[in-house]
């Protein structure tokens, strides 16, 4: 499902033509991100439009997985080593586009300042995958008491 007027549906779906799609799979594409903030920066975004990681719960821990792993393999492939590099989302209202993607910034050392404070883990507008995954399980776990 796509959105009218949401730039990542349009390129999730092929309808950007000046994208450069460098990976798909049948749940997300993955390319360049405009503004980078290291020398490899990309965005894995969903096919399906999800305004945001809070609009996601425990059973959605796995496609974080997939989104990770995906950008994982598509680093190696460019020979990016996977020790250096940073993999999360911005939460609301932090974020520029509301269409659920993940990023991978590598290498993660080279960062400059501003951007390890837009990309910084554990604070109130970025979580790592992990923490991702931890505030899916617990936003669970609140929903249920």
């Amino acid at each position: 499902m796509t959105t009218s007027n949401c730039i990542f549906c349009d390129i999730s779906s092929g309808q950007d033509s000046g994208t450069v799609l460098e990976t798909e799979t049948d749940e997300f594409v993955i390319f360049k991100d405009i503004k980078p903030a290291s020398q490899h920066h990309y965005l894995a975004v969903t096919k399906q439009h999800v305004p945001s990681l809070k609009f996601l719960d425990k059973s959605h821990q796995d496609l974080v997985t997939r989104l990770e792993e995906g950008l994982r393999e598509f680093l190696k492939g460019r020979g990016v080593s996977s020790e250096d590099v940073l993999f999360g989302f911005h939460l609301p209202p932090f974020i520029s586009v509301r269409h659920l993607h993940m990023h991978a910034i590598a290498p993660r050392s080279e960062m400059g300042f501003l951007s390890r404070l837009v990309f910084r883990p554990s604070s109130v507008w970025f979580k790592t995958a992990d923490e991702a995954r931890l505030y899916l399980a617990q936003k669970e776990s609140l929903q249920s008491n």
